[in-house]
């Protein structure tokens, strides 16, 4: 069978069972000194090798949020509530602020577990197939699995580049070769603009959580001030 009519057979399948929904995505992977292999939705790195491209179902729009009742309450669509158990025992498992876990997860899917990217990204921090796979996540679409796969390769990065926040986010987005290929931000408008979503969402999370007047010095990025 011919790639078009793989392709006509394949799109035929995800408009009955999901909707008009199928784009195809391409992952992209590059293999760092130590011989770690990553992945990534953005090609900027030299390094970077196509690695495959393959359909990714997007989520429909309309689809509802599971309905999740924590404490009596329900969660609501967009509320960190059903999740936050999961971010805390991450959080505390890799030594990583339970804040900063909610900033990257507001950012990537705002705490929709469904969520999935027209790159192929799932889930709520938005794992790629190839990373979900080096991680065990072997279903991007459990919350618990998910939150615990993305902090732990969230960690790493922090680890690569010694604990920048910044670069960090920067190589969990773009791809941690290019980062420390660089030693900077790479001028790459979609990472410059996830960058500072997380940050301000960090910001707004960490403030939401302490007295003004116990804050001090903070991580500044570009026009952005993130306490510490």
């Amino acid at each position: 069978m011919g790639t078009s009519w793989r392709l006509l057979v394949l799109t035929g399948l995800a408009t009955v069972l999901y909707g008009p929904s199928l784009v195809w995505a391409d992952i992209y992977t590059s293999v760092d000194a130590k011989g770690r292999q990553f992945f990534t939705n953005v090609p900027a790195a030299s390094q970077s090798r196509l690695y495959m491209s393959e359909p990714a179902i997007i989520k429909p729009s309309g689809r509802a949020w599971p309905e999740v009742r924590v404490g009596g309450r329900r969660a609501s669509p967009g509320s960190s509530l059903a999740y936050d158990q999961h971010i805390q025992r991450s959080g505390h498992r890799y030594n990583i602020d339970p804040h900063l876990i909610k900033a990257i997860i507001k950012t990537e899917s705002d705490f929709d577990c469904y969520a999935s990217s027209a790159k192929g990204a799932q889930g709520l921090m938005q794992l790629m197939p190839g990373t979900a796979r080096d991680l065990k996540v072997f279903d991007s679409f459990d919350a618990r699995a998910n939150i615990e796969g993305g902090t732990r390769y969230f960690r790493t990065m922090l680890d690569i580049f010694n604990g920048n926040i910044p670069l960090s986010l920067a190589a969990y987005n773009a791809g941690p070769n290019l980062v420390k290929r660089l030693n900077r931000i790479p001028q790459i408008p979609e990472t410059e603009q996830y960058i500072k979503r997380v940050l301000h969402h960090y910001k707004e999370y960490k403030l939401s959580g302490r007295p003004a007047s116990s804050l001090g010095s903070g991580i500044k990025v570009g026009d952005l001030m993130v306490q510490n």
